[in-house]
């Protein structure tokens, strides 16, 4: 996706919902009123590239369904401790974003993993041949 090219309307709900999930964690645990701390103003922009890099699009499942994992080990427990602190809270705090990603959630189905397409090797055609 290109600078010039505005992203598609689910990864812009998508980092409504995460900014939103960060900010609450960051509210909670870093004492933070106004703003996010550095640590969380870095998880939400690497979460932030990542949503803008997504693969797949408008079609992006939520990221427990999603055959690609593309956040590091780190910042994805990083994450994952984010949404299981904030994610009860958020029917509270932000009803609407959290009824849209449960919603997400139960109805979107697993995509299939987009996989390059390679030549096949000799031994391959070799095979099926004799088969």
């Amino acid at each position: 996706m290109s600078a010039m090219t505005p992203p598609p309307a689910p990864i812009v709900l998508e980092k409504k919902t995460v900014a939103a999930m960060v900010a609450i964690y960051c509210h909670d645990h870093h004492d933070q009123r106004n703003g996010l701390c550095a640590e969380c103003q870095a998880l939400l922009s690497y979460s932030h590239g990542r949503l803008d890099r997504c693969p797949y699009g408008g079609e992006k499942p939520v990221c427990r369904e999603c055959p690609i994992h593309c956040y590091r080990p780190t910042e994805r427990a990083a994450m994952r401790g984010v949404m299981r602190h904030a994610g009860p809270k958020m029917l509270l705090r932000h009803p609407w974003l959290a009824l849209l990603h449960l919603w997400k959630e139960r109805v979107r189905r697993r995509p299939q993993r987009k996989s390059p397409t390679r030549p096949r090797s000799d031994a391959a055609e070799r095979i099926e041949a004799s088969r």
